[in-house]
């Protein structure tokens, strides 16, 4: 296989995770505690349009291509120094996933149910059930995806 392919491959993964790793981040650190500071209706409705906006092309490419790029960089690097890093890169990212699929949007679809016109409590509940799990998890998404990042890093500088 072309050396030029696998590399090309460890850019593409380390560029889309990269773009992960910083999408969550952002999350973290700014628009989670920005939300915070708001009343429960206007978290439950930003929540939503935010869970609506997510799902396009641009973010499916990161996300879903951060693990693809990063397994064919691997098979692109079998035998060579850089397939460890890769592999713990994959792994990290993988759990990433796990927990995206199985905590957050678990939490995105229930908040989904709410009626952004009912009544406050509605919203307060729904808030109380969401909040404090989703961004527990987001965190322990951000530090994986970081993880995964610095380990993409580490094989390119190989």
């Amino acid at each position: 296989m072309s050396p030029v392919l696998g590399d090309l491959a460890l850019f593409a993964a380390t560029m889309a995770t990269g773009l992960m790793a910083g999408l969550f981040y952002t999350f973290t650190v700014a628009v989670m505690p920005g939300l915070a500071a708001s009343d429960d209706r206007t978290y439950v409705v930003a929540m939503r349009r935010i869970n609506i906006a997510i799902q396009n092309g641009w973010f499916g490419i990161a996300f879903a291509g951060s693990l693809l790029l990063t397994l064919a960089a691997a098979l692109l690097h079998l035998g060579e120094p850089e397939l460890p890093w890769l592999g713990a890169a994959f792994v990290s990212y993988g759990l990433v996933l796990v927990l995206t699929f199985s905590v957050n949007i678990p939490l995105n679809v229930a908040l989904d149910k709410v009626d952004e016109a009912g009544p406050a409590a509605e919203h307060a509940a729904a808030r109380e059930r969401f909040e404090t799990k989703w961004v527990r998890w987001n965190l322990a998404r951000t530090l994986l995806n970081v993880v995964a990042f610095g380990f993409l890093i580490w094989a390119l500088a190989l």
